[in-house]
């Protein structure tokens, strides 16, 4: 390039620039004045963009190249926008600070100096062997630097004994500085190692490396031949023994259905649980331990303990029929004699000091008050529940709280109605509907047109009495509708019958006899009916000009009609009697006469009648 250094010193850089333009522009026949001018060949990655410049390059603005380039290294700029990976971390600076092209086909222009790399500015920071490891360790030929794995697995595959059963986060349990030392801590887990377990290795449970996580925690997943309940008690061994000693039990029967009191503490546990395989089927009555000593052969049923205590069989305590039974006796109960309610009870003829109950008395209402239910007139109607109404002080007075008991609350005038009014059947099996139909159908004056929820409109105070909105119907009243009465539109109280047309209501205040259509809303309004206008120019095919403007709306429109107006817009439909050539010169008589006078022609007409 010597003669150009001596061209520029001898013409100078502007004149050497325009020499160098036309020698270019004859020289290179067909190409463009950017690639006659190029520095060289671009590196085979960018060798789809080299015949358009202005892909990379703006003209006279260098500044703009970066953003180019960003373009269409979209996952560099998303780097950059968001201050993440390797781009995203750096300083800002033009891309051809590092990555200059035009140096030919085989060039490289990502140069990395792994000496100097620094590996913190991007998403992966090396620590411990990882600083030791070499780059094309991580770092596969073709594949981008910033597709490398950033996982663990994603390298170490071959070394995870688990095949990946454990997932891919390794550094949960290893560490970078030595992959076989692991730093797992079993107290994260759903099973913390106590006592004898923290002294066990990991292979003695976990058999298999493979499937650690599955590793079940019942005890009898290891201590299955130590069990000698034959799995009987089921596998949560550590309700009686603890992780210090096998053999050595903390059962607290305290937990159990049976908490051992007073005599019982001093029971050898074989005493009652002999068969060490089925604790679980030893019975908690009484009578299964003790029907030797039962004097009442069972006259008085299975519940000893109604009667006795654990301190001596023996004594016998006073029955608490509030304490020991179901059913606590209160007020006008707890006057009534033993036999109202237990009808068999007497005194045992085998023993003659032991009382019996053999049979269990009902503990229903109805069992004993079948008798006040029909003086009251329910007839058992009303189930056997008779204390959802009734107390026991008196059954005569009434508790029942309709609002508070129900969901539906009486108010108004459903407070005075009887129940039987509208429970006509049984209580408990026909349930009632709360809507006001279910009641009120024959009050319905509207045949069923406004649906069943009688609420919108009427309520409970007064039925007469209406609350409905006619602006959330389909026709919402306005300017002087307001103030009208219902019964001008609504001739019943079907409502729905009445129509919305306005010819419904104002036929005989159509001065235009129908001839204009049922939309008088085209040209009146609600506020006032004599108020009308009509834009014919701008609502119809039609526009009013000339005479036409001043002609009245009926002379056109001659016919009733019953919906849309559709008259047609030829001449001839109107002025057919007007037309001296009886249709022989067709019907489209705009062809030679004006809209300002039917007698005047149009210049075209009127030269071939002065011709004629």
């Amino acid at each position: 390039m010597s003669w150009l250094s001596t061209l520029t010193r001898r013409f100078g850089s502007l004149s050497v620039t325009v020499i160098v333009l036309g020698l270019c522009l004859q020289t290179a026949s067909g190409q463009s004045l950017e690639s006659a001018i190029s520095p060289g060949d671009v590196t085979r990655s960018h060798i789809k963009q080299e015949a358009e410049c202005k892909l990379c390059h703006v003209r006279f603005d260098r500044s703009a190249q970066p953003r180019l380039c960003l373009s269409c290294h979209t996952r560099v700029a998303a780097d950059v926008r968001t201050k993440s990976g390797y781009h995203g971390r750096l300083d800002e600076r033009e891309c051809r600070a590092c990555h200059t092209e035009h140096k030919g086909r085989e060039a490289r222009i990502v140069t990395i100096d792994e000496r100097l790399f620094d590996h913190s500015q991007t998403d992966f920071t090396l620590s411990g062997r990882h600083l030791q490891a070499k780059c094309a360790a991580c770092h596969r030929p073709k594949v981008k630097h910033r597709d490398a794995p950033l996982n663990c697995a994603g390298c170490h595959s071959k070394d995870d004994k688990h095949k990946n059963t454990l997932g891919a986060k390794c550094e949960r349990c290893h560490s970078e500085s030595d992959w076989k030392q692991t730093r797992f801590d079993h107290t994260k887990t759903r099973f913390p190692l106590l006592l004898q377990h923290a002294k066990r290795k990991c292979v003695e449970c976990h058999s298999d490396s493979q499937h650690l996580a599955e590793t079940s925690r019942d005890c009898l997943y290891c201590h299955r031949k130590d069990d000698k309940h034959k799995g009987t008690l089921g596998a949560k061994c550590e309700q009686c023994h603890s992780e210090g000693n096998w053999k050595e039990t903390r059962f607290d029967h305290a937990n159990t259905r049976f908490p051992l009191l007073l005599r019982h503490m001093q029971t050898k546990c074989v005493e009652c649980h002999a068969d060490l395989q089925h604790f679980a089927r030893t019975p908690l009555k009484c009578v299964a331990c003790h029907a030797k000593d039962d004097v009442h052969k069972l006259g008085l049923g299975d519940k000893c303990e109604s009667c006795h205590n654990e301190k001596a069989w023996k004594q016998a305590l006073r029955f608490d029929h509030d304490r020991d039974s179901p059913f606590p006796l209160r007020d006008a109960h707890r006057k009534a004699k033993c036999e109202t309610c237990h009808k068999d009870a007497g005194i045992s003829s085998q023993k003659p000091n032991a009382r019996r109950f053999s049979e269990k008395p009902p503990t229903s209402c109805f069992g004993c008050h079948a008798r006040d239910d029909q003086a009251k007139g329910h007839r058992g109607r009303y189930g056997d529940k008779c204390q959802t109404c009734h107390i026991e002080r008196s059954f005569g007075i009434i508790s029942f709280d309709h609002g508070r008991d129900t969901r539906y609350a009486l108010r108004g005038k459903h407070l005075p109605v009887k129940c039987d009014t509208c429970h006509t059947g049984s209580l408990y099996r026909d349930k009632l509907e709360s809507q006001c139909y279910s009641c009120h159908v024959g009050d319905d004056r509207h045949s069923g047109q406004l649906g069943r929820d009688c609420a919108v409109c009427h309520g409970e105070t007064r039925w007469q009495e209406s609350s409905f909105d006619h602006g959330q119907s389909v026709f919402p009243l306005r300017d002087r509708h307001a103030n009208l009465d219902c019964k001008k539109c609504h001739a019943s109280a079907a409502f729905k019958d009445a129509k919305s047309e306005c010819v419904s209501c104002h036929a005989k205040d159509d001065v235009h006899q129908q001839r204009l259509g049922p939309r008088c809303v085209q040209c009146h309004s609600a506020r006032r009916w004599t108020e009308g206008s009509f834009d014919h120019d701008l609502r119809s095919r039609f526009k009013l000009t000339y005479k036409h403007a001043k002609t009245k709306c009926l002379s056109c429109h001659v016919k009733p009609v019953a919906a849309k107006v559709a008259l047609p817009v030829d001449c001839i439909n109107c002025h057919r009697q007007d037309d001296i050539h009886f249709e022989t010169s067709g019907v489209q008589c705009e062809r030679c006469h004006m809209p300002d006078s039917w007698r005047h022609l149009s210049g075209e007409a009127a030269a071939k009648k002065v011709k004629s």
